[in-house]
């Protein structure tokens, strides 16, 4: 059997502290003071907030305005920020006292992609995107419930500093749909320039659970991910004259169905892996050949060898398909790795009992694990142990009504997603307080 292919390797010190402040933990538990009033006042300016920011999203590398925002949204809670770290990113750090460094964050970018949910507060901005495309922008991942709620704990443990002891580290991340945001503030003194976390947290929405519910997994929890592009070349002429022709399209339609067989019979069946081909760009009229062809693909596993395979395997299918043709070898380049999230098995059991003491114990599900990407997974490979949890973001009325009918949600990237904000806010805010209050006890 090989090896897992990611293991979080600690000090034993930092696992003894864990299980020290579990421990002390469930009394201060106890203590701490319920944050449900304080939400529930405070949840029509976090709305206000939350409608800004769906309606005016930016996409990956260009999060001016968010980033400004979530600064000033720091510097007024309280903290101390920092913009412009590894391009966009925001840092803001509250000292209270003696006690670990916990690290909170959140995304900040949006999507390419058309709202078509028509909601009151609909995103009707329009961008180019990297690729020279005019587009639609939108929240489709959920991240302006990221952001609010990211906003509405800094607020909430600055004004109640008798609830927690220790210092936060409070992260605005740009650029999480790219893969690129969280590598690059790491890049640029992360964890130099700013309190060295103990521990991070992160949270995500999901359309998998009604408002009021969370899920958590211990160990790996979102897959690797890379991004291949793919160029096929012939020799362009006439449709009506193809003998005098090369057609890269007839090359990348065989090269499409040819690489189904990577995950069915070059894997061990056991080994889970995803190859989607997600675009395929050629051709300019319905009579002529081109003399290019482009693919976009992604692929996901679990497992380093697994991923390494299936892009040796992508090569030599697409060279075997382009020499089948008599055609020039084709181009392929790799990009936006992310890597596997994995959540510390330690962490989880401290958050896990967190929201079970706040929510209660139905509320709290264990997470399945799932082939998207999530490079906050990154702090975890340079040494934080992290957890990442789900809120559930569906309104209760459509969710039973959904479930009745037999059909489901939209899901995240979709431009019918939304989630009902107050809900959403509300459980994620509970979530996330308990838990750093659960963490950064008072009167360790």
């Amino acid at each position: 059997m090989r090896a897992p292919s990611l293991r979080i390797v600690r000090p034993i010190v930092l696992v003894l502290s864990i299980a020290a402040l579990s421990q002390g933990a469930t009394t201060a538990q106890d203590k701490a003071p319920d944050a449900t009033p304080w939400i529930q006042e405070q949840l029509p300016d976090l709305r206000t907030l939350y409608e800004h920011l769906h309606r005016n999203p930016e996409i990956s590398f260009r999060e001016v305005e968010t980033s400004a925002r979530m600064a000033r949204e720091l510097t007024e809670a309280g903290f101390e920020a920092t913009d412009h770290i590894g391009g966009l990113g925001v840092v803001g750090v509250l000292r209270n006292g003696e006690g670990p460094t916990l690290l909170f964050r959140a995304d900040m970018d949006a999507l390419p992609l058309g709202e078509r949910t028509g909601l009151p507060y609909q995103s009707k901005i329009r961008t180019e995107s990297p690729d020279g495309r005019v587009a639609g922008v939108m929240h489709a991942c959920g991240h302006d419930v990221h952001m609010t709620n990211f906003v509405g704990t800094a607020r909430y443990l600055s004004s109640h500093r008798d609830s927690w002891r220790g210092t936060l580290v409070f992260m605005a991340q740009p650029a999480e749909e790219r893969s690129g945001g969280a590598q690059q503030m790491i890049d640029d003194g992360l964890f130099e320039r700013f309190p060295r976390p103990d521990f991070a947290l992160a949270m995500h929405v999901t359309h998998e659970l009604p408002t009021g519910h969370v899920a958590l997994r211990p160990g790996p929890a979102m897959a690797n991910v890379e991004s291949v592009d793919v160029t096929f070349h012939g020799r362009g002429g006439h449709g009506a004259a193809p003998h005098t022709t090369i057609d890269p399209l007839v090359i990348a339609a065989r090269y499409v169905l040819d690489i189904q067989t990577i995950i069915s019979r070059e894997l061990t069946p056991t080994d889970p892996a995803v190859v989607t081909v997600g675009r395929i760009d050629g051709g300019t009229k319905h009579n002529i050949i081109d003399e290019t062809c482009r693919l976009q693909i992604t692929i996901r596993s679990f497992d380093l060898e697994v991923h390494e395979h299936i892009k040796e395997a992508l090569v030599r299918k697409a060279e075997a398909q382009a020499m089948s043709a008599g055609a020039p070898e084709p181009e392929l380049s790799f990009s936006e790795f992310t890597p596997v999230l994995y959540n510390d098995p330690d962490l989880h059991d401290e958050v896990r009992a967190a929201f079970v003491g706040s929510l209660g114990g139905s509320q709290v599900h264990t997470a399945e694990m799932v082939m998207t990407a999530e490079d906050f997974g990154r702090l975890g490979r340079a040494g934080v142990p992290s957890v990442m949890f789900r809120v559930g973001t569906i309104g209760t009325e459509r969710w039973e009504r959904l479930q009745s009918a037999g059909e489901q949600p939209a899901p995240l990237h979709s431009p019918l997603y939304y989630p009902e904000p107050n809900g959403s806010l509300t459980t994620a805010l509970r979530a996330t307080i308990a838990a750093v209050q659960h963490l950064l006890p008072p009167g360790r």
